[in-house]
C-alpha cells in the first residue's frame, strides 16, 4: 500500500502523506453541492445536502440542455441564499467544481452554452443567481471538495 519516497510516504493512489496532512479532513458541519449532467450539454440537475448526514436540503431539475458547470454554479448560489435566509453566515459550502467556485467569486457564469427555447429557464436562473450575487454579500466560506483524498462529495448523484 505504501512505498517510501524520500522522507514522505506515497499512497498507491499517488497521494502523499504530506498532501493528506496539508488538506486534512473536510468540515462535516457544512453543505455539499453537486450537479449531474447526462451529456454536455444534456439533461442536468443539482442538489445540496447536509455533508454529515447526507440529508437532501434542496434539489432542482431536471433541466433540458444544461451543463455540469451551470448546475454547480446554481447549486452554490442556491446554498448561499438558503444559508442567508436561515441566518447561518459561517457554515461552509463544498463543491467539487473549481470552475463553478470561480464563477461565484467573479459573480458571473462564464458558460459557452448557447441559449435556446429548450434551456431558456437555465439562463433565467443564471441571471437570477448573478443578480443575487451582485445584490447580496455573504461570508460563508466556499471550499473545493478534494475528491482524490476524501472520495466522492456527499451530494454526488452516483451516475459515473
Amino acid at each position: 500500500m505504501f512505498e517510501n519516497i524520500g522522507k514522505t510516504k506515497k499512497f498507491s493512489s499517488g497521494l502523499s502523506e504530506a498532501r493528506l496532512k496539508l488538506i486534512g479532513q473536510p468540515n462535516y458541519n457544512s453543505i455539499a453541492v453537486d450537479a449531474a449532467s447526462s451529456g454536455n450539454p444534456g439533461v442536468m440537475e443539482y442538489r445540496g445536502v447536509d455533508t454529515k448526514t447526507g440529508m437532501q436540503l434542496f434539489h432542482q431539475g431536471p433541466f433540458k440542455r444544461g451543463t455540469n458547470n451551470i448546475g454547480e454554479f446554481l447549486a452554490l448560489v442556491h446554498a448561499l441564499a438558503l444559508l442567508q435566509k436561515e441566518n447561518r453566515p459561517n457554515l461552509p459550502i463544498y463543491s467539487d467544481s473549481r470552475i463553478a467556485i470561480g464563477w461565484v467569486k467573479r459573480k458571473k457564469a462564464n458558460t459557452k452554452l448557447k441559449k435556446g427555447a429548450d434551456n431558456s429557464i437555465l439562463f433565467q436562473l443564471m441571471n437570477r443567481a448573478e443578480t443575487w450575487l451582485e445584490n447580496n454579500s455573504f461570508t460563508n466560506p466556499i471550499y473545493k471538495w478534494e475528491t482524490k483524498e476524501w472520495g466522492e462529495i456527499p451530494a454526488d448523484f452516483g451516475r459515473k
